[in-house]
């Protein structure tokens, strides 16, 4: 299992971007897993469904399970936020994980970065970026591809990605 990540401030495009990437690497025949980072409150269960009274009630897991999927929610209930090292342990095995987000672990990333966005670049003081994805020329000798060239991009992150086992090394460091 590889991992890479996708990094870059909110707006530039992270989601949308996977959207189209995503279809194109299974099309390659890879299994593709995600891992989102989000900093806010979020839900992915429905108030009132029999899940959401059960979390709601204080179950630390709530797992749902159907025919056609199923979903492990965790509250951590004060808890610490789980490091994505930690995270990465509980995936099922595919061929490639892409993180969306954590831009401040140690893993390998790809930073998305839109002009419009007027934000800085992040690759100067971030390690982990071993590539840019732009819609604008950029002074750099990572390697670089347009937003819009998903084949480029999907090419880039298959590059650029590395062992889970290297991703969970470096953060034990």
């Amino acid at each position: 299992m590889k991992v890479i990540g996708l990094a870059g401030w909110s707006g530039a495009g992270k989601t949308t971007l996977l959207k189209r990437i995503i279809p194109h690497l299974l099309e390659e025949g890879l299994r593709v897993s995600v891992i989102k980072h989000a900093h806010h409150d979020f839900d992915v269960d429905v108030p009132g469904k029999d899940s959401w009274v059960h979390r709601q009630s204080g179950a630390t897991e709530v797992l749902v399970s159907s025919t056609r999927r199923w979903a492990l929610m965790h509250e951590l209930r004060g808890g610490a936020e789980p490091r994505l090292a930690e995270l990465l342990k509980k995936m099922s095995p595919v061929d490639l994980v892409i993180v969306e987000g954590f831009k401040r672990e140690p893993h390998r990333k790809i930073e998305v970065h839109r002009a419009a966005n007027q934000k800085p670049l992040l690759f100067p003081d971030d390690p982990g970026i071993v590539g840019i994805a732009t819609d604008m020329a950029v002074a750099t000798t990572l390697p670089t591809a347009h937003l819009d060239d998903v084949e480029a991009v999907a090419a880039l992150l298959q590059r650029s990605a590395i062992s889970v086992e290297d991703v969970l090394a470096k953060s034990e460091v």
